[in-house]
């Protein structure tokens, strides 16, 4: 660690587990989409998880006879792992802080993903400059692609949740 706090880019990172990722990021139920982080590097890469359940809210209506998971939330939990990565790698000091989604390009679907699948989230930080951070995100489903992306997102300055 540097004497900002922060881990020098590529450190191996101590899984997170659910309680380590509420401390990191202020998502909650519902919106909460990472249940742990099984490998990250700080600054370079991490792979969450999510382990998505028949009584998620949002398959009450999407769709109640063909239960799948919005894409659009797909896209959430690729940035809500995105922002455990820069959050811990950051360090303890920056624990809680908002992080706002800036960007979504080159957004891919590729398969639905259902209640039972587990998604592997994979992000992987591409560049940075001023607390703004570009991603390529992949969401797995065993071994198949469910949906690819970029994204890129900001760390709010004295952003600090205290949630």
């Amino acid at each position: 660690m540097s004497q900002q706090g922060r881990f020098e880019p590529g450190t191996p990172l101590p899984d997170i587990d659910y309680t380590g990722v509420l401390q990191r990021i202020p998502h909650r139920y519902p919106m909460l989409m990472v249940d742990g982080v099984t490998e990250i590097e700080a600054f370079k890469r991490a792979v969450g998880i999510k382990n998505v359940t028949f009584n998620e809210p949002f398959f009450q209506g999407h769709f109640p006879s063909d239960p799948i998971m919005p894409g659009v939330l797909v896209i959430e939990a690729l940035a809500q792992a995105a922002a455990v990565l820069v959050v811990a790698s950051l360090g303890p000091d920056f624990e809680g802080t908002l992080v706002y989604f800036s960007t979504v390009d080159e957004v891919k679907f590729r398969r639905p993903v259902r209640p039972g699948n587990q998604l592997k989230l994979e992000v992987v930080l591409e560049r940075s400059k001023l607390m703004i951070y570009k991603f390529r995100g992949r969401a797995m489903v065993g071994d198949n692609l469910a949906t690819e992306c970029s994204f890129s997102a900001k760390v709010m300055a004295g952003g600090r949740s205290g949630g």
